[in-house]
């Protein structure tokens, strides 16, 4: 085993950061030869079958293609809870935990709370909450039926009930499925990236994570936002709140434009990073 662990460092030393490699190692370790951190730790001179070596030469390959880790093995993690991963929806992150966490620490948890997650994708969101709010009912929707292929195992795989369904929230009309219900929280990761930042951005999330959970027009970088905001102005109750996953480069016009529609309260979050990043709006 430590050869392998050795070929895989040297293969991945100049495309990937010291703490990247030895979080690679560990994963494919664990997915490929069914081995905890500890064990690798105790079993590095363990040897490790022909059938294993050429698995995880494929992955070191898709990685030395700058691949996500999280596709190749098909899951993640995301708030300790387990989440299928593809190609079909974005990875969960890291700023998405830090939004959970701020709902989770808004709302009293054993109310029966009705709460709709738009732009699922994954489910991480909607899962997340049903996870850790037993008593509350969660309806997500997404434009992609893979992405709520994706969503609905996990929910199968966290053993939690969410209602699901496909709807384009642009061009929805008010006559849809979800129109008619009121709602205590509306939740929502939406796409909020302008082409201009593609410089920015890692060339693993552009090669293959998917384009239309994450790019807004040039011109319009706040359109899930508006619309989704105006949603809430017609289907939160009273004293309901907004939650947004929001762009560090617009989270200040966010927050205005969130407060000319006269939501009662309205505020933005930075999150660990120092960037703006969540906002809660109470209506």
């Amino acid at each position: 085993m430590q050869k392998t662990i050795q070929s895989i460092q040297k293969e991945l030393q100049n495309l990937y950061s010291e703490s990247e490699i030895k979080s690679f190692v560990s994963l494919i370790m664990e997915f490929v030869c069914k081995k905890s951190k500890h064990a690798i730790l105790l079993d590095k001179d363990s040897e490790i079958s022909r059938e294993e070596r050429i698995r995880i030469k494929e992955i070191v390959d898709d990685l030395k293609k700058f691949r996500p880790i999280q596709q190749i093995i098909g899951q993640t993690e995301f708030f300790g809870l387990p989440f299928f991963i593809n190609e079909h929806v974005l990875i969960p992150r890291p700023e998405t935990e830090e939004l959970i966490d701020l709902i989770l620490h808004s709302i009293q948890p054993e109310k029966p709370l009705h709460i709709l997650d738009i732009g699922t994708g994954s489910g991480c969101i909607a899962v997340s909450l049903a996870k850790y709010l037993p008593e509350a009912k969660i309806y997500a929707l997404d434009i992609s039926n893979e992405a709520l292929e994706i969503a609905r195992k996990n929910a199968r795989l966290n053993k939690v009930e969410i209602s699901f369904f496909k709807e384009d929230i642009l061009t929805t009309s008010e006559k849809n499925s979800w129109s008619q219900f009121q709602w205590d929280i509306i939740v929502s990761n939406p796409p909020y990236i302008v082409p201009h930042e593609k410089e920015q951005i890692s060339a693993n999330v552009l090669k293959y994570e998917p384009h239309q959970a994450l790019f807004v027009p040039e011109e319009q970088p706040l359109l899930f936002y508006e619309t989704i905001s105006d949603i809430g102005l017609k289907q939160l109750k009273k004293g309901g709140i907004l939650f947004f996953e929001t762009s560090a480069l617009f989270g200040k016009e966010t927050e205005q434009m969130i407060r000319e529609k006269n939501y009662s309260s309205v505020q933005l979050y930075k999150d660990i990073s120092q960037n703006d990043r969540m906002i809660k709006a109470i209506l």
